[in-house]
């Protein structure tokens, strides 16, 4: 029965030499995506390329945030060494095809019989060992191709890594414009408020006004301050924030910001690919998760060339010298052996590592379906968001004008001494919701746009580029 499997294992192995077995990973299938985008798509106004959209903002200062964060944050270095990791682990399995070859030398001294002079000797010996395993089944091959799809998905993260981290760089940003404009609409309505309560104080004093309306508006001035406050501790949060993004000083960060407060900048627009198949290609967290999966296939044919036999050569060449008192002997010695190791019994082992294997196949491909579903539908949120914010701002800064209008009115009667002062209350609130609404709505209108930058891949191709960029440059490939 043995011979019977020698024979036949032989015979397969002849056959791979004459025809180059390779045991297939498997093929996944690529997912579904919808022929074109349920929600509106943006037109009008200049169409500019994602690849420089941050400096089509009409803020300089931004790009300069978002370059500082790219150069020093921590993500984008940490994403840089992991490309050097798997590219380092691309070139330890691609040795794997290769002979393997090391040297060896040694001396002994040994006495046969102690006080014999003639059983004294000493032995040296100076050589080569070599091996090397013929990739029959394509175990090597595929540990090769995993090793080689993690290396571009390594550097598909880096990439992905500098899109996230400027959309939150511009993110952050737009949230402090916007802060500091919610901040002297505060300052101004608290001023506001004080101006009410003197004017009050002095009325009650003179017996023109209740007690009641003194408390009343003494106590909306308490409120409008601790807003104002409360706005204030939100900016200086949102700096603090910048800082720890772009590891700029705190001094320096304050200086350049005093010069545009409250100033939210509004970017320029860029195309949207009317087809969604064009727009995931260009997104590199699909990049990374596309590589992963052809890793993980490519492990499962490992695996399963695991399961069948292995061929291997070894050799050796030693050149040896033997000293003893009677006179010296040389010589050479030379061996080469060719070996072939079949499985037979093994526990399951190796069929578990294949089943483990496909499992994880599976896993990468439920990850990389459900990411592009996910993908789809942040595009088309940042979609209907940005055309919601766009067909709500005049409808905004109406309102704020009306209210705004409003409310001067009926400062103005309440100052004379014919208004109301719950009119005048009233009418203060709207005006600083309607005030407040028109700056979050301005801000939610560019943090659309950054949405929509960052679910369309922010300008990224997939381009294989050579990692010792990387190397030199420090963080930019």
């Amino acid at each position: 029965m043995g011979g019977v499997y020698v024979r036949l294992a032989a015979a397969c192995v002849a056959a791979a030499l004459a025809a180059g077995c390779t045991m297939a990973p498997p093929v996944a299938e690529a997912p579904r995506l919808p022929q074109g985008w349920s929600a509106p798509v943006p037109h009008g106004g200049e169409l500019a390329g994602l690849g420089a959209w941050w400096s089509q903002f009409d803020d300089p200062l931004l790009v300069e945030l978002i370059e500082s964060a790219q150069r020093e944050h921590g993500t984008v270095a940490t994403a840089a060494a992991r490309i050097a990791e798997t590219r380092a682990a691309l070139r330890g399995a691609g040795a794997s095809n290769w002979p393997q070859m090391g040297a060896n030398a040694n001396l002994r001294r040994s006495e046969a019989v102690a006080g014999v002079p003639f059983s004294k000797m000493t032995t040296t010996s100076i050589g080569l060992d070599s091996s090397w395993e013929i990739d029959l089944f394509g175990y090597t091959r595929n540990r090769v191709a995993a090793a080689g799809a993690r290396a571009d998905a390594a550097l598909s993260g880096w990439h992905e890594a500098r899109v996230s981290l400027a959309a939150e760089v511009a993110a952050t940003y737009a949230g402090l414009r916007s802060c500091e404009g919610l901040a002297q609409v505060y300052e101004q309505d608290s001023a506001s408020q004080a101006k009410t309560a003197e004017l009050t104080r002095l009325k009650v004093e003179a017996g023109f006004e209740a007690p009641s309306n003194g408390a009343l508006v003494d106590a909306s001035a308490a409120d409008a301050a601790s807003r104002r406050e409360a706005q204030r501790t939100e900016c200086a949060l949102l700096v603090k924030a910048l800082v720890a993004l772009t590891a700029l000083d705190e001094s320096a960060m304050r200086s350049r910001l005093a010069a545009g407060t409250a100033r939210l900048a509004q970017p320029a627009g860029f195309a949207v690919a009317e087809v969604p198949a064009q727009w995931v290609a260009q997104r590199p967290d699909l990049a990374t998760l596309e590589r992963e999966l052809a890793a993980a296939a490519a492990e499962v044919g490992a695996a399963q060339a695991n399961l069948y036999p292995r061929l291997s050569i070894t050799g050796s060449i030693a050149a040896s010298s033997i000293r003893f008192a009677g006179g010296t002997t040389r010589g050479t010695d030379w061996s080469i052996a060719p070996s072939l190791f079949a499985p037979l019994f093994d526990g399951g082992r190796r069929a578990s590592e294949v089943d483990a294997a496909r499992a994880r196949f599976d896993v990468a491909r439920a990850e990389y379906v459900q990411r592009v579903r996910n993908a789809v539908r942040e595009v088309e949120e940042a979609l209907v968001r940005l055309d919601s914010a766009t067909r709500r701002e005049a409808d905004a800064q109406r309102a704020a004008r009306g209210y705004r209008a409003h409310f001067d009115a009926a400062r103005s009667r309440w100052d004379i001494g014919v208004g109301s002062l719950l009119d005048l209350e009233d009418a203060r609130r709207l005006s600083l919701a309607a005030e407040a609404g028109v700056i979050n709505l301005r801000r939610e209108r560019v943090a659309a746009w950054i949405a929509l930058y960052k679910a369309l891949g922010g300008g990224w191709r997939d381009e294989r580029i050579d990692a010792m960029k990387i190397a030199d440059t420090g963080n930019s490939p």
